[in-house]
């Protein structure tokens, strides 16, 4: 974070013993088999599974992230992909950053057991700040460091319905930092989710996890869900090859309601609550000899939401929605404390307005109060702050040849601290020339604005021992320290996209891509002082964050899905990225550069649905994943396998096993001025099952 990348990351230390578990887990499986043997009647029926859908039914998949209304994926005007909860489920993932492995384009790189690097189209790291993610529409976008904490997160994978993932800008509707793309997690309507579910298992990794879930009916067109789960999972190993520090553990609950309240209104609130802890080993710069001082400490985290949505029905083509929502969310580590209160109120309004425009407009404000204490490695200027935005869009499809050809022009205005006004617009076309094909294009601008870490941050990223020519003999310590002046990052977008089902059996979505970037972040090194603050006396190299780097990607993105047979499914995802950043002359930054090498050039993915006799469903998932440059890692190829028995349609066992071709291996690594050391992600084996009631 700040201006030599200096992260912030979070550790933890669960206890506990793998005996304990491993009990803890055969009772939760046990359990739920003899509850599943209760009598077939009091069983709900079960949700439609979505990967058994034919080619023309996954054409019709709508979508909202798009264009903020319904519309038909095949024919959305953007590089949009959707990972079904079916799809989900049957991967045999635990977290939602596992999920979305399964998007071509998306870039998902495990620092160690609790940590995750995710990005789109570039620009991967710890703390990637290029990527806008919400959750039923709530935002989950931190100030801090203009990201997402992915450790905090989840909610029961078992009730989402599906996750959206738009590659490529989403400004216009969603405002600053929807910049390489926008992540959608949507759950499911309380009305789907009715009766009993239960959920339990453990494994090598895995070490201990159980759900809970009921849903009812309380009224006459209202519903209610509430859940409750807790994980354990265990440490990965060093690059010695010893046990890391980072095992992770962690309880949530929350409910969901939905109401009918008449024929032109419904009102949707839903809330939950977190807390855990979570490890992991940190580095930290030191004065005296070695340098750097390795600890690892216990850290902890916790939060709630509560989000409040009311839709109205004016006519048949005129509707309002109004969302509300608070987040809080505390964060204590070695390192820092934080606490944040997040309000978020938006409006917006979709109309059609004669036979070729659709409209969608709306206005949105957003606040967000921190309390931040530092620590002798990471301070800030201010130890409280008041981050505001508030905003408005507007945004036109209109028919250019009815059933043919649309025109969709929006915009954004959005006024925020550090970054003052900004205007995001954008440009789509899309083109039908017959049925079973849609070929798209668009230019947008969308621009990321300053964090806190980039303009209150003071952090020590590096200590550099005495050099043996120097007669001072002194160590030297580099210091990242942010800037007011650090102005917002800018990108001007071109995509083009072809959506063809050349038969009954197959259906293939092509991106392409070419974005140009101006005032990306560098880390500009000032001049050396002789300083005694803090002892003992030291050279001092201020860095500070600056806007002196451009740059330009270009890429390609596949995704296709073969039905050859009725009971089995294929989709085979490819992703070409290509990044070239050029420093302004004056520049100094030596390291800012090496972004080019934090996404991989090449990734493919094939994911396989098989059904089998005797309700047997057995599914896998291959990733090939380039090298990284930067950390001089070497591609690596993941093989997850998943083998899932129903024998009754209410009670399933599952047997998953990840990363079967190799023991262990890294997929991300250490920056300039990170303080953590990352570990190998390891082979695992889980077993669990699940019953409804």
């Amino acid at each position: 974070m700040g201006s030599t990348r200096l992260r912030i990351h979070t550790f933890a230390n669960n206890g506990g013993t793998v005996k304990t578990h491993a009990r803890t887990t055969l009772l939760s499986v046990l359990l739920i088999v003899c509850w599943a043997v209760m009598p077939a009647q009091a069983q709900p029926p079960l949700p439609p599974d979505l990967t058994e859908l034919t080619l023309q039914q996954l054409m019709t998949i709508k979508v909202t992230t798009v264009s903020k209304r319904e519309e038909i994926l095949f024919n959305a005007a953007a590089a949009a992909y959707v990972i079904t909860g079916e799809e989900i489920r049957r991967a045999g993932v635990r977290s939602i950053p596992e999920a979305l492995r399964m998007a071509p384009g998306v870039d998902v790189a495990q620092l160690d057991a609790n940590k995750w690097a995710i990005s789109i189209r570039g620009f991967n790291g710890r703390f990637s700040n290029k990527l806008l993610v919400l959750i039923d529409g709530r935002s989950v976008y931190t100030p801090l460091f203009a990201g997402v904490f992915w450790d905090v997160q989840d909610t029961l994978l078992e009730d989402i319905d599906r996750i959206e993932v738009i590659r490529g800008p989403g400004s216009t509707l969603w405002g600053a930092n929807a910049v390489n793309g926008v992540i959608n997690i949507i759950t499911k309507k309380a009305s789907t989710t009715q009766g009993g579910y239960v959920e339990g298992g453990g494994g090598t990794e895995e070490r201990g996890f159980g759900s809970v879930r009921y849903g009812g009916e309380f009224a006459e067109g209202g519903f209610y869900r509430a859940y409750a789960k807790y994980f354990r999972r265990d440490r990965f190993i060093t690059q010695a090859g010893r046990d890391g520090a980072d095992d992770w553990e962690a309880f949530r609950g929350g409910f969901r309601t939905d109401w009918d309240l008449s024929a032109h209104d419904s009102l949707t609130v839903q809330g939950d609550m977190y807390r855990g802890t979570y490890g992991q080993t940190t580095m930290i710069a030191s004065l005296l000899p070695p340098f750097s001082e390795t600890s690892e400490p216990t850290n902890t985290f916790s939060g709630g939401n509560m989000l409040a949505r009311w839709r109205h029905r004016l006519a048949e083509r005129s509707e309002t929605v109004l969302q509300l929502y608070y987040d809080r969310t505390h964060r204590n580590e070695s390192l820092f404390r934080e606490d944040r209160d997040t309000v978020d109120l938006d409006f917006q309004h979709h109309v059609g307005l004669g036979a070729r425009h659709d409209v969608v407009w709306g206005v949105d404000a957003r606040l967000s109060f921190d309390d931040i204490e530092g620590s002798s490695t990471i301070s800030f200027t201010k130890s409280n702050r008041m981050f505001h935005r508030v905003g408005g869009f507007m945004q036109d499809q209109i028919t250019l040849i009815e059933d043919r050809l649309f025109l969709t022009l929006g915009t954004k205005v959005e006024h925020a601290l550090f970054s003052g006004f900004q205007v995001q617009p954008s440009a789509r076309l899309l083109w039908t020339p017959a049925d079973g094909h849609a070929v798209w294009a668009a230019v947008s601008r969308a621009v990321r604005t300053p964090s806190r870490g980039e303009v209150d941050v003071r952090s020590n990223a590096l200590t550099r021992p005495p050099d043996p020519t120097d007669p001072s003999g002194l160590p030297t310590l580099f210091r990242a320290i942010g800037s007011r002046d650090f102005g917002s990052e800018e990108v001007i977008a071109s995509e083009i996209g072809y959506r063809v089902k050349p038969t009954d059996w197959v259906m293939i979505d092509v991106a392409g891509f070419y974005n140009i970037y101006n005032n990306l972040r560098t880390s500009e090194p000032g001049t050396p002082f002789l300083s005694s603050s803090p002892a003992p006396p030291h050279i001092e190299v201020p860095l500070r964050v600056d806007n002196k780097l451009a740059g330009r990607t270009v890429g390609v993105e596949i995704a296709t899905t073969w039905r050859p047979v009725s009971f089995w499914k294929l989709q085979l995802n490819y992703s070409f990225l290509d990044i070239h950043l050029d420093p302004d002359p004056s520049s100094r930054d030596t390291v800012t550069k090496t972004d080019e090498g934090l996404s991989p050039r090449h990734q493919v993915q094939l994911l396989s649905h098989l059904n089998l006799p005797w309700r047997l469903q057995f599914d896998t998932a291959a990733y090939f994943v380039d090298r990284l440059p930067t950390f001089d890692l070497r591609r690596y190829l993941r093989l997850d396998v998943r083998l899932g028995w129903r024998p009754t349609p209410a009670f399933e066992i599952n047997l998953v096993g990840q990363n079967l071709l190799e023991g262990s291996h890294r997929e991300f690594g250490t920056i300039l001025g990170d303080v953590i050391n990352t570990t190998r992600v390891q082979r695992s084996v889980l077993v669990y099952a699940t019953w409804r009631f």
